[in-house]
């Protein structure tokens, strides 16, 4: 049975039986205890078993992405082209994301006693979040902490910014050093980026058991009754997604990477799976990198590039649910945002999906500040905390497909991949070119 279709078994199953639990047992002290000591566990066991090789994942492949490029005007033009792809699909997102709060106006019809309560619920888990991410203010000193200290530490404390500058430019170096003393650091950083490829193969074949115990415990402990006072709002947040997988992502497959969008789809479903069930991009990040080798057939280095900067940089998924969850809580306080309000909506979204961190629920810090800066209460954002790890698998969902329709985008201006690349096969068997470990022959 294909990878995917196992996950998907896996995910309806843990989604199916933690409603039932739910609605049958809600609260009980044996759900505590199923949680806290059998599913809990497994679920954190199969994140951290992904996450254990995005460091070193991310160090080797940008790295030989960028050697690989060899001339710098190659990266320059590559990473430019990355860049504004990132960019642009963001701020199209946030757009379609404020036109449909706009126009359904999802938090007119929040009762107050429902507001109070959920604020009441939620608002310590906001503060807690708030106080531990180490979020700052989006000034010059953010750009200055991309620029590491200690490339070490930053690759200890998870700093994926500042990992991903550090292999940019020890990339850069390798490329302009005489390639006899390069080699034998490139012919390491292969093996390396072969072993952790390995590695993320083992993983995966785990990930039905892990997916099962992530998506148990979330429905187990919320099932779906918040969905009754925010559904509308979590309608706004899945429609605005949809729209920009159908009309952003589908424009720019069509006609820039000459892709069918169903084709794509198809290729990428493993990715979007692991994605909707683990919540985050960095997690998805291994699994990306085979998606896009093997059967996007996307060659090494300019998936190597590109994957590492969008799992941090280009959060579509994610910059479309802030702009309308400020729009939804400026909705339920009466707080009416003007033109201008909303257009540095637009602005601090983008800019915050670049920081965002890529783990479940990492948006929310920013998201409180991204409140604060347009006079909206920061303890607000506390009413939408119930139904984020719904809405964070969905997000997840496209941010990693944003991250893989860049790869087929860049590399069609690049000159180097056509649609004929694309395999929709099991990701067992590998297209012609492509080793067993994922890297280019």
């Amino acid at each position: 049975m294909p990878l995917h279709t196992r996950i998907l078994l896996g995910l309806g199953a843990g989604a199916l039986s933690g409603v039932v639990v739910n609605l049958l047992a809600g609260d009980a002290h044996w759900v505590e205890w199923i949680n806290h000591y059998i599913t809990g566990p497994v679920g954190q066991v199969f994140l951290r078993l992904l996450f254990m090789v995005v460091i070193p994942l991310v160090f080797a492949t940008l790295t030989l992405g960028v050697a690989a490029l060899g001339d710098l005007r190659n990266l320059g033009r590559i990473g430019g082209r990355t860049f504004a792809y990132f960019i642009a699909t963001t701020a199209i997102a946030v757009a379609i994301g404020l036109v449909l709060a706009n126009t359904i106006r999802p938090g007119d019809g929040i009762p107050a006693d429902v507001t109070a309560e959920l604020v009441a619920s939620y608002q310590g888990d906001a503060t807690s979040r708030l106080a531990t991410s180490g979020a700052n203010d989006l000034g010059i000193s953010t750009l200055v902490d991309i620029v590491p200290r200690n490339p070490l530490k930053s690759a200890v404390d998870t700093q994926m910014l500042q990992l991903i500058f550090f292999s940019v430019m020890f990339g850069i170096a390798l490329a302009l050093i005489k390639p006899e003393r390069a080699a034998p650091v490139l012919r390491f950083l292969e093996g390396l980026a072969d072993a952790v490829t390995m590695l993320i193969e083992i993983t995966m074949r785990f990930a039905p058991y892990g997916v099962f115990a992530l998506i148990f415990v979330t429905t187990s402990r919320f099932g779906w009754m918040l969905i009754g006072h925010l559904g509308l709002f979590v309608i706004v947040v899945l429609a605005g997604l949809a729209l920009h997988c159908l009309i952003t992502l589908t424009v720019a497959l069509r006609f820039v990477a000459g892709l069918s969008p169903w084709r794509f789809w198809l290729a990428v479903r493993d990715a979007a799976v692991t994605a909707f069930s683990t919540s985050s991009s960095n997690a998805t990040l291994p699994t990306s990198i085979l998606v896009a080798e093997r059967r996007l057939g996307v060659p090494a280095p300019i998936a190597g590039f590109v994957l590492p900067m969008g799992a941090t940089m280009n959060m579509n998924g994610t910059a479309l649910f802030e702009g309308v969850a400020v729009l939804f809580v400026a909705q339920v306080f009466g707080i009416e945002l003007t033109l201008g309000n909303q257009l540095l909506v637009v602005l601090l979204a983008i800019l915050t999906a670049i920081g965002a961190a890529g783990v479940p629920g990492g948006s929310i810090p920013l998201l409180m500040m991204m409140a604060a800066s347009v006079g909206v209460p920061a303890e607000g954002i506390a009413i939408i905390l119930g139904v984020d790890r719904l809405l964070d698998m969905c997000r997840t969902t496209v941010n990693v497909a944003g991250d893989l329709s860049a790869t087929c985008v860049v590399a069609k201006l690049e000159g180097v991949w056509t649609h004929q690349s694309v395999s929709t096969t099991t990701a067992e068997s590998a297209p012609a070119g492509i080793s067993p470990v994922g890297r280019t022959v």
